[in-house]
């Protein structure tokens, strides 16, 4: 069966949602652009829904059309290509009204998501969502598996092209892993597991094994379509999913998410090919490559090592802290009112957010307190780390949703040389990130991993709920116990609304 010809309007609609696509890209890099580029990315999805739609009934037509044309004389349900397979397919099941339906269910479960999820929930629903693509795209492949005719990917005798056969094993290999890498990632993030490595006996050798076995099975497939090929590859890439995330920990957890997000983005790559969608592989190695370079970027940030990360946590060492603070060891504890008055009498004020802040909803009191002490003449900073929360950006879209300027907000590389002549260093629920067992004790899992250097301020008010509790990496901070700092234990929240009534 010849290949029906692309209708070259539908290419330029895809071509122009491509380029909708790289421009909310660029508009989300940045949060004073990122709602303009939210509004490109809706703007380009709609344009190849709706071009999908448009086409896909004629489509099908003309491949029946070629059938018939084939085999002059015949029946459509006596075609061997075209036969009763084809129908129940494509007729019975994908039609329009069924796809609007579709849609519609979609768009309503994603829009009750959108409006309940709570800003700390946001790193666990990147996770799932990306799970979801890996799993369409296993569907997909699988699909394509199973009834290659209806997806034009079959030649004359009903045997899958080899190049498709290429593009469906890469597909499902790389979609079964996004989806049991970000089952894992969910878990981790949601705290139904630990945040510590979890360090299986020869893993990289597992590891290293079944890799093997899958490219090996891959390239095996191109000769020979057996089923049990094809489902020998799925159940390895799961495992190999799983057994990539489980070593990586807590403090490397934002680097994963945005580690597959860039498989995901592959993965729906790899099926556009098989569905000869150009708006899927357009979009899927847009999100792959950008996740790909945002990845990289973090971990060059974090002082990782890139493949060392994406090839399951490959050298690290099991956490050698025992996950309690030391609450024998002495601290200085303060109130509000002692912040309050410290944070007056200052010159400047660097604040560094981290999860607690968003796990209290603290941000708008936050900003609130920043304003207040700029009336007061003191000049307000915001630190943010490259991890800072549980995903790229998280720090920054809570401050951004605050209405705190973007002028405020500094990177890490940016502030941390200003600790040293700043009078006060308000920490608010971050604890690993100000960590400076990460520059000088070999043994802590987040040894090597840049931090801000909190501990070289005159004062350091430092809030969270309890002594009892240690970060998401699990280690204890040494800034706890210093001389200059002041620890304020209590909800975020109230804590910074009891500074802001005691400044007033």
């Amino acid at each position: 069966m010849e290949h029906v010809a692309v209708n070259p309007w539908a290419s330029l609609a895809y071509l122009i949602a491509g380029v909708c696509f790289i421009l909310a890209l660029r508009g989300l890099s940045s949060p004073a652009t990122s709602q303009r580029g939210n509004r490109y990315g809706m703007i380009g999805m709609t344009i190849a829904v709706v071009t999908t739609l448009l086409t896909h009934v004629p489509m099908i037509a003309a491949q029946m059309q070629a059938c018939i044309t084939e085999a002059p004389g015949s029946t459509i349900s006596s075609l061997p290509i075209c036969g009763p397979t084809f129908l129940t397919t494509h007729i019975a099941w994908i039609t329009v009204l069924e796809i609007l339906a579709a849609i519609g269910i979609g768009a309503v479960i994603g829009l009750v998501t959108a409006k309940r999820i709570a800003m700390t929930d946001m790193p666990q629903l990147v996770a799932a969502f990306h799970s979801l693509v890996g799993l369409a795209a296993v569907l997909v492949a699988a699909a394509a598996f199973l009834n290659p005719v209806a997806f034009g990917i079959a030649d004359a005798a009903g045997q899958i092209l080899t190049v498709s056969r290429i593009e469906m094993g890469l597909g499902i290999a790389i979609g079964a892993i996004t989806f049991s890498g970000s089952v894992i990632a969910f878990l981790k993030l949601n705290g139904n597991m630990g945040g510590k490595p979890i360090m299986l006996p020869g893993r990289h050798v597992i590891n290293l094994a079944v890799l093997a076995a899958i490219i090996g099975l891959v390239a095996y497939f191109t000769q020979d379509q057996s089923a049990w090929v094809f489902w020998t590859i799925t159940a390895l890439s799961f495992a190999i999913g799983f057994l990539l995330i489980i070593p990586i920990g807590g403090a490397d957890m934002p680097v994963v998410v945005s580690m597959l997000n860039s498989y995901s983005g592959w993965a729906a790559a790899a099926m556009g090919f098989t569905l000869h969608n150009s708006a899927m592989i357009i979009t899927g190695a847009l999100v792959g490559s950008s996740g790909a370079i945002l990845s990289y970027i973090m971990c060059k940030a974090m002082n990782r090592s890139f493949i060392s990360v994406i090839a399951g946590g490959f050298g690290a060492e099991a956490a050698t802290g025992d996950g309690e603070a030391k609450e024998q060891r002495p601290w200085k504890r303060g109130s509000a009112e002692d912040a309050a008055f410290l944070l007056q009498q200052a010159e400047q004020v660097i604040i560094v957010p981290g999860y607690g802040m968003a796990v209290a909803q603290a941000q708008h009191a936050l900003r609130e307190m920043g304003d207040k002490l700029k009336e007061h003449g003191v000049r307000v900073k915001y630190a943010i780390h490259p991890v800072a929360g549980r995903m790229p950006g998280h720090m920054n879209v809570l401050l951004a949703e605050a209405n705190v300027p973007y002028d405020d907000v500094f990177e890490l590389e940016d502030i941390n040389g200003e600790f040293a002549q700043t009078d006060v260093a308000f920490v608010i629920g971050a604890n690993d990130v100000t960590n400076p067992a990460a520059k000088t004790d070999k043994t802590s899992p987040i040894y090597g991993m840049p931090v801000l250097d909190v501990e070289k301020a005159k004062t350091v008010l430092f809030i969270k709920r309890s002594m009892g509790g240690v970060g998401y990496a699990g280690v204890d901070n040494d800034v706890f116990y210093m001389d200059n700092t002041m620890m304020l234990l209590a909800d975020a929240k109230k804590m910074v609304e009891e500074i802001v009534k005691s400044l007033d």
